[in-house]
C-alpha cells in the first residue's frame, strides 16, 4: 500500500463517516437483502432442539456476559451448527485484512467473515460484528460491520452484494450492500421464537455463497 494514503480502521468506523467519506447511502428496502432475508432453508428437528439450548443459556447470561463469553458461548454454536467450512470456502475470525476504496485504505480484524479459501480467507463474501450492549463506548458496530463489507467489494471487484451482521446482545442485524445502497434488516432477537429465524438466514447465506462461488468458477 502507498504510505502516502489515508488509513481508516474498522473501529473507527460509523455509519455518518462512511456516508461521507465513500458516497455510500441507506436505503429502506435492497433487493438483495429482502430475497436474503426472505430466502427458505431447512432447519430440522433436531436443529431446533439445540438451537432451544443455546438460547436457554442466552437468555440466562445475556445481561452478565461481557462480549468475548458472548461469542464463546452463543454466537461461535450458532456459526458451528450452520457449518460453513467447505472445501470452497470457510469462516475465519479477527483475521486482517484491507483495501483501499476511494484511494482510502480501509484496514481492520473483523470479528468474523465467510471467505473463499480454506486455511486462510481470500476473497470474503459475509462480514459480521458483535458487541454486548445495545450501547458501547467502543464504537458503532453497524459502521464497522459496513466498512469490511466496503473492502469485500473491492476486494471482489465484482458487482454482486456484500451481506454483513451485527450482533448487540440478543439483537441480531442483518445487511447487505449493492454498488453504493445498503440497507439493515430490522432486530431479530435471539431470546425469542426469532432464534429460528436467525439460524434459516445464517443457512441461507450458505446457499448464496455456494451459488457466487460456483457461478465465478
Amino acid at each position: 500500500m502507498d504510505s502516502s494514503k489515508t488509513i481508516l480502521r474498522f473501529s473507527d468506523c460509523t455509519l455518518a463517516k462512511l456516508e461521507d467519506m465513500f458516497q455510500v447511502k441507506q436505503t429502506r428496502t435492497l433487493a438483495a437483502l429482502d430475497s436474503w432475508l426472505q430466502r427458505q432453508a431447512e432447519v430440522s428437528d433436531f436443529e431446533k432442539q439445540i438451537l432451544l439450548i443455546f438460547q436457554e443459556r442466552l437468555i440466562t447470561n445475556v445481561h452478565d456476559w461481557n462480549e468475548q463469553e458472548l461469542s464463546l458461548h452463543f454466537i461461535g454454536p450458532i456459526f458451528s451448527l450452520v457449518n460453513f467450512t467447505t472445501a470452497q470456502f470457510n469462516l475465519f475470525a479477527e483475521r486482517s485484512f484491507s483495501g483501499v476504496v476511494k484511494d482510502i485504505e480501509l484496514k481492520g480484524e473483523p470479528d468474523g467473515m465467510v471467505a473463499s479459501g480454506f486455511r486462510e480467507p481470500k476473497k470474503p463474501y459475509f462480514c459480521f460484528q458483535e458487541y454486548k450492549k445495545h450501547k458501547d463506548p467502543n464504537g458503532d458496530p453497524a459502521g464497522q460491520c459496513l466498512a469490511a463489507m466496503l473492502v469485500a467489494q473491492e476486494l471482489n471487484e465484482t458487482k454482486y452484494p456484500m451481506y454483513g451482521c451485527y450482533v448487540m446482545g440478543r439483537e441480531w442485524y442483518f445487511m447487505a450492500l449493492q454498488g453504493r445502497d445498503y440497507a439493515m434488516s430490522e432486530p431479530y432477537t435471539a431470546t425469542r421464537e426469532d432464534i429460528f429465524d436467525i439460524f434459516r438466514i445464517l443457512r441461507a447465506l450458505k446457499q448464496i455463497i455456494t451459488e457466487l462461488i460456483e457461478q465465478n468458477s
